[in-house]
């Protein structure tokens, strides 16, 4: 992602901010990051970038990379400025070589995770599946 994030309304200007570095960013970061790149934007402690964050992951803005311990903001906000409504089951495609990470979604698959879960009984609540490997890019370079 290389633009700023579409506003989005009722955002506060903290979320705003981090949703913008976020969408910019050409990969996932952590809050620590997100800090050092909006310091000089008045962002100068930590729980000011946790706060949005928690909110903009709340509302479906953000996405937290577990493996990564690190954030990236959902690919629909600048289709739908956070309209999107998420399926299921969303899976993140994590380059090893150059940190992109591609988000997405699929009908058969969310079918089939979710028949393996009813077949053991299980009720998930989120899903996210982290997938990593090397990006056709990297690859073809």
């Amino acid at each position: 992602m290389s633009e700023a994030a579409t506003p989005v309304e009722g955002l506060s200007r903290n979320n705003q901010l981090v949703l913008d570095a976020l969408s910019r960013s050409k990969g996932p970061m952590s809050a620590y990051q997100l800090l050092d790149a909006l310091r000089d934007k008045g962002l100068r402690a930590p729980p000011q970038v946790y706060r949005a964050l928690k909110w903009l992951s709340g509302h479906g803005l953000v996405h937290k990379l577990q493996s990564a311990n690190a954030y990236v903001a959902c690919s629909h906000v600048a289709c739908c400025g956070g309209a999107h409504q998420h399926a299921a089951s969303t899976v993140f495609f994590l380059c090893e070589n150059c940190g992109a990470v591609e988000e997405k979604s699929d009908s058969a698959f969310n079918q089939a995770l979710s028949a393996i879960a009813k077949d053991i009984g299980f009720a998930p609540q989120t899903t996210a599946v982290e997938v990593s490997g090397i990006c056709a890019l990297c690859r073809a370079a």
